[in-house]
């Protein structure tokens, strides 16, 4: 084909055209085109559909395949078919978009065909756009920390939900975690639906202290994260089925809660996902089938607030909210509540700035080899590999905590080697008195 072929694909009476359909978007241990991805995702669509159908939808674009830089994309495309639906959405920030509405096959490939590997779909209906209609929860495991701990940990929130009249639909991550989707009436707001996850998260916590956290900052910890602010209104996980940007061309995968024990993984991809798919069908099918009540839930939050709990930090870009414990890393926070220099709680030094996250782990190794002695005394959990958000992308900073080295031997902080945070000058220029 030349450089400018397009497959024409009819999809239910509606023409979509992928253009470049023999681009690889996955080449090193899997190869796929784009025109492969399409196909995945009609194969599989009434189980995509099921999690996006109705959804508002953040475009989560990688124009030059899944071993690139990725962008998000609010905004629905100027051009774009007729028959493709928008709904506008306001943000914390007073700002406004026009997003995508999927509801069909056509309308999933199209916006595969803007190379949306993964999908990510806002918890709540296009008829209302206050109320979520899902509860997520996302297992996020740190660094060392088992797969069967994340199964466990999956477990104990199925337990928990049931005891409180809810019933979770588990699914792989597609990377390292766990995700457990709560269909729920849409009665409540944004910040009850959070203030739920919070009040869940804390109660798994203290059901599985050993390997299970409810700590915002990194620092603080341990295991498996319960991550509620995936619950803060503009914050958008990937969907079921979707294709994740790992070398196998790894799938998120909906399961049935007997397959949870003996799951891996790495068993669901692209080239196997399909067949599953045909023989078994969508394990979630039933999700929609009877929506629960927050009702136990914010009742444990208000125990929780009485008992002298307030509210867990939200993510940065947030308003300070009321009943909020101050937003600042623990890290920090001695030294700024005493206003004078002093040592911090947790010995926390930057290494590695960048877009490219192999880039910042090439600098990683860099400092370990130059800082040999101190590399040894590390744990595993002290090195801090954190997905940035910027305006439209992800980067990548890593940290190393010092706590484990002998204070005579820690380094400095240096500058980070790459020191490339991509949004270092429009954070200046906000912050920039007029």
């Amino acid at each position: 084909m030349g450089k400018d072929a397009a497959e024409l694909l009819v999809i239910d009476g509606r023409e979509v055209r992928v253009t470049h359909p023999e681009k690889l978007y996955f080449s090193r241990r899997t190869q796929l085109s784009k025109l492969d991805l399409v196909r995945y995702y009609l194969s599989v669509a009434p189980g995509a559909l099921a999690g996006i159908r109705d959804r508002p939808i953040v475009l989560k674009r990688f124009v030059n395949g899944a071993e690139a830089e990725a962008f998000y994309q609010k905004r629905a495309p100027a051009e774009r078919p007729e028959w493709l639906r928008t709904v506008t959405l306001s943000f914390p920030s007073g700002r406004t978009a026009e997003e995508v509405v999927v509801d069909d096959a056509a309308g999933l490939a199209w916006i595969v065909n803007l190379g949306c590997i993964e999908l990510h779909p806002h918890p709540v209906r296009s008829r209302d756009l206050d109320h979520p209609d899902e509860l997520r929860v996302d297992l996020d495991p740190g660094p060392g920390v088992n797969w069967s701990d994340v199964r466990t940990v999956a477990l104990e929130v199925k337990a928990f939900l049931e005891e409180m009249g809810l019933r979770g639909w588990p699914k792989t991550s597609g990377s390292r975690g766990m995700h457990v989707n709560v269909r729920i009436q849409p009665r409540w707001t944004f910040s009850e639906v959070r203030r739920a996850a919070v009040a869940l998260s804390r109660a798994v916590e203290r059901r599985a202290p050993s390997l299970a956290s409810s700590k915002w900052w990194k620092e603080e910890r341990h295991g498996v994260f319960l991550d509620y602010n995936q619950n803060a209104k503009d914050r958008t996980t990937c969907s079921a089925y979707s294709v994740r940007p790992l070398p196998d061309a790894r799938v998120s995968m909906p399961l049935q809660w007997s397959e949870v024990p003996d799951c891996e993984p790495a068993d669901f991809t692209v080239l196997t996902v399909p067949k599953r798919f045909a023989e078994l069908g969508d394990p979630h099918a039933k999700m929609d089938d009877a929506p629960g009540s927050l009702e136990k839930l914010l009742a444990l939050a208000a125990k929780d607030e009485a008992d002298g709990l307030g509210d867990a930090p939200w993510p940065p870009h947030f308003r300070k909210m009321e009943g909020e414990s101050p937003r600042v890393a623990p890290s920090r926070a001695k030294s700024i509540a005493r206003k004078k220099p002093t040592r911090t709680k947790m010995p926390l030094i930057v290494v590695a700035n960048s877009p490219n996250k192999e880039a910042a782990l090439d600098g990683l190794e860099r400092w370990k080899k130059k800082h040999a002695e101190v590399a040894k005394a590390l744990a595993v959990d002290d090195v801090l590999v954190d997905s940035m958000r910027g305006r439209s992308s992800t980067w990548t900073r890593i940290r190393v905590n010092l706590r484990h080295v002998p204070e005579e031997i820690r380094p400095v902080q240096e500058t980070p080697d790459p020191d490339d945070d991509p949004t270092r000058e429009w954070r200046s220029q906000r912050t920039r008195k007029p």
